[in-house]
């Protein structure tokens, strides 16, 4: 068939699926094979139709043709099987089983189509303009009508089986008008007409939000075409769905009750700042830490709670050098610069700093005293206008946007992976989401457009017009589920809309805007319910689901006309910026009790002697004491007799509450002192816990007992519970399939005392892999099977990592003192490590330095190149006098990927991976003497959850090795239980502040702080560690080698 031939089917397939020809639409793919529908497919296999799946399949290839399509038919027929023997049990469905072991084999099928050669060039649909068949007609009728020797103005054209003449009539003659079109060929209501050329309409997201669904209105982008290409998929999987390769539950996810206590209405924190704050940003977990962008090019950091400002940098240029020359050439006529923009990563590893010259900065952040220059990039001409974090491919980047109409995607090593070209004006601001396993980008404009990118070099998927058409933002809601955008026009009319992605189109315009001013509005979303703008000197809140504004506040004065204005991720405070260069803090009653769980001692340690500028004002009426702060030297901060008009040395709160109260360790000795839940063991199992982990959900819990059987444990969402997550405040599910297997290693011939349980879950949860003395086990997560088994002993299994970045290779510690590189797919070790001289008992991974870190029984610490797995160098736990050189050793990365907390029962260590060497060690002591059986890194990395043999319980802070919290085996053992005590600590993916426990009796508990004080304890002061009587001691790493 010629290439001409070819391009027609493409247009009628194209026709077809507009008209919604379904089933032509197929089988005319299937007969002429030019077009793979991976849509189509995909719904067919996930359906289980398996008959129309091979029909399909048989018009691209044929069982026998090679090896992928043997393997393609294989899988299926296997699957098909394995239903078939599955179809006795009527409520396997229920639990999503069958959609599950789906979803995983059409995973598989993809990449075997891929790379098949029979299917090379047919998977994309090539990219047409919307209707290109119509157009193409449209235009031959036009032709054919100025071909005509008397073409009449508006002719009647009936048919396309014939070509189209004008009739002679019978009068005189008709005028020529030769530039005037005819007719365009239309369909009644639904279709759009088209021109010769096309038409476009801005009034809707159609060419982004609808792939697959015909518009109401023709495409945003005439080059956007309707039909299946590779970015098909986009947005009708951006659409809010659970991952089918996820654990999901089957109850509906409910909106928790709200109230306008919710909202932070009352005036707590005035901060005089003493320069324009020209941006704000709270740290996505620290839920009081804000940082904040100056005018004068300096950002400061922020600790509310202890009222503290704990660090200020100001501008300055770290490697000229390497900057271009047209920087070079601004700077050196001292052009002023200005923070346009601060963002925190998602791990909050990572300050992002914008600027309006050219250059953004990257600080990596480790705790509060610890702000590092990580990485300068000389990223625009002109103005670096916006910011953001995003993790394509799961690396973390940075996307920026600017004055030379560009947006560029950075890592965090500065290294430019991608530039994005399509506006015609300078770039505004930026909006990186993703929904799935889909990331892309929005970018709004000076000239109104909006415009979505995909990270590929494919241009934009979108081109459209904004509300207002002139400096819009887009924000999603805190689930990701809802998309909203505020802008301002030419004319200073504000507009706020929140866009429906379904049908891509504006779903409401919310009310409330009553002057029109020269500036941007700033926006910010709260808690999935509640939208809040800074105008007319005043804060506006919106119900997310009601046009009419809910409430305001003018924060008791102060305000600029367009405030700026950014929510901490629980919603409970609200940072405001004032008209006097400074910033008021508004709280809720929950940012109350936040503001009051901090005391000031909490950070006596980073004091310098107190400046009078630093004065922070005290509200009257706020149930917050008030402080002095650390004034950094190079603070905006400037000294100030009057605050707002308000002498300081008059402030109106009683002088007792500036005195700040004594630092205690906080011992937990009763169970009324914290929240917590027992797991249930519906199985009746005594076995003792060894090993214990969070599903990466966050919603359950997986034990491995001491002969071989693991439990999971799931909570469900509901009413008091609507997240689904784990909590102490309600008992989960212990969870079976209906067909009452269990999860059980086999560990025949296995001599229990002496083997080394090891346990991993995969990053969607959908298997876990364990073993104890015997082979490793894949099980299945949901129906509990299993899949497959490997490594049979000698030697045993002892430590098992999956690999980050691919989860078919598994680093699996041996007993012989070998790691093994393992890939599932292909039943292969890759590669054997050698360098410990005992069994393995700790692996982790760090992407960001590339290196595997081992720990074994020889209380050696390795370190291996993921790229050759060659080892780098080997270190050794500094034991205390008297201690052999041996027993486990774990170990895990903080989530900056840099520092490891190793952990041995004499001791807790923490490692600088980079430098490889020990930084920080802590010695069991006074109440907490007891050897070490276990522990972790909270999920932030600011907290190490810590077992004792003797059943205590120690909450650490991480950057110190600072003992803030001890509870005691009275707190969450039975009365009369003698002997009890932990073995193993998880600590949850999500929540900082819980962590779970597994006990030699058999039996997890999860544990919280109590609601009212929302945390464990408070980091010492310094000079609080040789007082108290169960503090912690530091060694630094010269006392180590003594």
């Amino acid at each position: 068939m010629s290439s001409l031939s070819r391009e027609l089917v493409f247009l009628i397939l194209q026709f077809l699926e507009e008209e919604k020809f379904k089933e032509s639409v197929h089988r005319l793919e299937k007969e002429s094979g030019f077009f793979f529908n991976t849509k189509y497919f995909d719904e067919k296999v996930l359906a289980g139709e398996w008959d129309e799946v091979e029909q399909y399949l048989s018009g691209f290839t044929k069982v026998d043709d090679n090896r992928y399509s043997m393997k393609i038919f294989f899988e299926i027929r296997k699957q098909k099987y394995l239903e078939a023997l599955d179809g006795e049990n009527e409520q396997l469905s229920k639990y999503g089983d069958t959609k599950t072991a789906r979803s995983i084999m059409l995973g598989e099928l993809k990449k075997l189509i891929e790379a098949n050669p029979l299917f090379r060039d047919k998977l994309m649909f090539p990219t047409l303009r919307s209707s290109r068949l119509r157009t193409l007609i449209n235009q031959s009728l036009n032709w054919q009508h100025q071909l005509c020797k008397n073409p009449r103005p508006n002719p009647d054209i009936k048919t396309l089986f014939t070509d189209h003449t004008c009739a002679v009539p019978n009068g005189p003659l008709a005028p020529s008008p030769v530039n005037q079109p005819v007719t365009t060929l239309t369909k009644p209501a639904t279709f759009p007409s088209l021109g010769a050329h096309g038409v476009r309409n801005h009034n809707v997201l159609t060419a982004l939000f609808i792939f697959l669904k015909r518009p109401r209105t023709p495409p945003a982008t005439p080059g956007i075409v309707d039909y299946q290409n590779p970015d098909h998929e986009l947005m009708k999987r951006l659409r809010t769905a659970p991952s089918v390769e996820e654990v999901t539950y089957s109850a509906p996810r409910q909106q928790a009750p709200w109230s306008l206590e919710d909202l932070p209405l009352k005036v707590a924190l005035a901060l005089p700042q003493g320069s324009t704050v020209t941006s704000m940003e709270f740290h996505p977990m620290q839920d009081t830490l804000l940082l904040v962008g100056f005018a004068t090019g300096e950002i400061t950091l922020w600790e509310l709670a202890a009222r503290e400002r704990l660090v200020s940098r100001r501008f300055k240029i770290w490697d000229m050098a390497n900057c271009s020359h047209q920087f070079q050439a601004l700077m050196a006529k001292e052009t002023p610069i200005s923070v346009t923009r601060v963002a925190w990563s998602p791990d909050g590893n990572f300050i992002g700093v914008a600027y309006t010259k050219h250059l953004v900065h990257l600080y990596a952040f480790s705790g509060p005293n610890d702000l590092r220059q990580h990485t300068e990039i000389d990223a625009h001409v002109g103005a670096v206008n916006d910011l953001a974090f995003a993790n394509p491919n799961r690396q973390l980047c940075v996307v920026t946007c600017g004055d030379d109409k560009l947006i560029k995607v950075w890592d965090v090593s500065g290294r430019k992976h991608f530039t994005f070209e399509g506006h015609d004006a300078p770039v505004y601001s930026i909006c990186p989401h993703h929904k799935e396993n889909i990331q892309f980008i929005f970018s709004t404009a000076i000239d109104g457009k909006i415009k979505a990118w995909l990270y590929d070099n494919l241009g934009s998927r979108v081109d459209y017009d904004a509300p207002g058409k002139w400096c819009t933002t887009m924000l999603y809601s805190a689930d990701g589920t809802r998309l909203f955008s505020c802008g301002t026009s030419k004319e200073g009319d504000f507009s706020l809309v929140e866009w429906n992605e379904s049908e891509g189109s504006i779903k409401r315009t919310y009310l409330g805007f009553l002057k029109k001013l020269a500036g941007m509005v700033q926006f910010d979303t709260s808690k999935n319910h509640f939208l809040a703008v800074g105008e007319d000197g005043q804060i506006k809140f919106w119900d997310m689901d009601n046009i009419n504004v809910l409430t305001s506040t003018d924060a008791e004065g102060g305000l600029p006309a367009l405030p700026r204005l950014r929510f901490n991720r629980e919603g409970n405070l609200l940072a405001v910026t004032t008209a006097d260069n400074g910033l008021k803090i508004l709280a809720n009653p929950a940012g109350f009790r936040s503001l009051r769980s901090m005391g000031p001692s909490a950070f006596e340690t980073m004091r310098t002697p107190v400046d009078s500028s630093g004065i922070i004002k005290a509200v009257p009426g706020a149930p917050v004491a008030s402080v002095s702060c650390k004034v950094e030297r190079g603070s905006p901060v400037r000294v100030s007799p009057m605050l707002n008009g308000v002498d300081p040395s008059k402030s109106r709160i009683d002088d007792s509450t500036d005195k700040p109260k004594p630092w205690q360790l906080a011992e937990i000795l009763d169970p009324a002192q914290c929240r917590q839940a027992t797991l249930p063991d519906t199985a009746g199992s005594s076995t003792k816990v060894v090993r214990l982990l969070y599903t990466n959900s966050g919603g359950g819990i997986l034990a491995l007992g001491f002969n071989g059987s693991q439990r999971l444990w799931k909570w469900v969402r509901n009413e008091q519970n609507p997240s689904g997550k784990a909590t102490a405040t309600v008992v989960p599910q212990h969870w079976q399939p209906n067909s009452g297997l269990l999860m059980t290693n086999d560990v025949s011939g296995v001599n229990l005392e002496e083997a080394a349980p090891c346990i991993a879950l995969s990053k969607n949860d959908s298997y876990v892999m364990s073993a104890v003395g015997g082979k490793v086990s894949l099980f299945n997560m949901m129906t509990f099977k299993v899949m497959t088994t490997f490594m049979p002993p000698p030697p045993a299994s002892t430590f098992l990592a999956f690999h980050p970045q691919d989860n078919n290779v598994i680093a699996i510690g041996m007993e012989d003192s070998t790691i093994h590189i393992y890939n599932v797919r292909v039943d292969e070790v890759k590669s054997k490590l050698k360098g410990h001289q005992k069994r393995i008992t700790g692996l982790a991974f760090s992407t960001t330095l590339k290196i595997l870190v081992s720990s074994g029984a020889d209380a050696q610490i390795s370190f291996w190149s993921i790229d050759t797995w060659e080892k780098r160098k080997s270190v050794a736990i500094q034991m205390p006098a008297g201690k052999a050189a041996n027993g486990d050793t774990r170990v895990q990365f903080h989530v900056d990927q840099i520092r490891i907390l190793a952990v041995h029962e004499t001791q807790l260590a923490i490692f600088d991976a980079s430098k490889m060497e020990c930084i920080r060690q802590w010695i069991p002591q006074d109440s907490l003497s007891a050897p070490i059986s276990s522990a972790v890194y909270s999920c932030n990395s600011q907290l190490i959850y810590t077992a004792f043999r003797d059943g205590n319980l120690g909450v650490f802070d991480a950057d110190t090795l600072r003992l803030r919290c001890r509870i005691s085996p009275s707190a969450y053992s039975p009365p009369g239980n003698q002997g009890l005590s932990p073995l193993v600590v998880a600590a949850h993916p999500q929540e900082p502040n819980q962590f779970a426990v597994g006990l030699n009796d058999g039996s997890v508990k999860v544990i919280e702080p109590t609601e009212a004080e929302g945390k464990w304890g408070m980091v010492p002061p310094s000079e609080a560690i040789n007082t108290s009587p169960s503090t912690t001691s530091n060694q630094t790493p010269e006392q180590l080698q003594r």
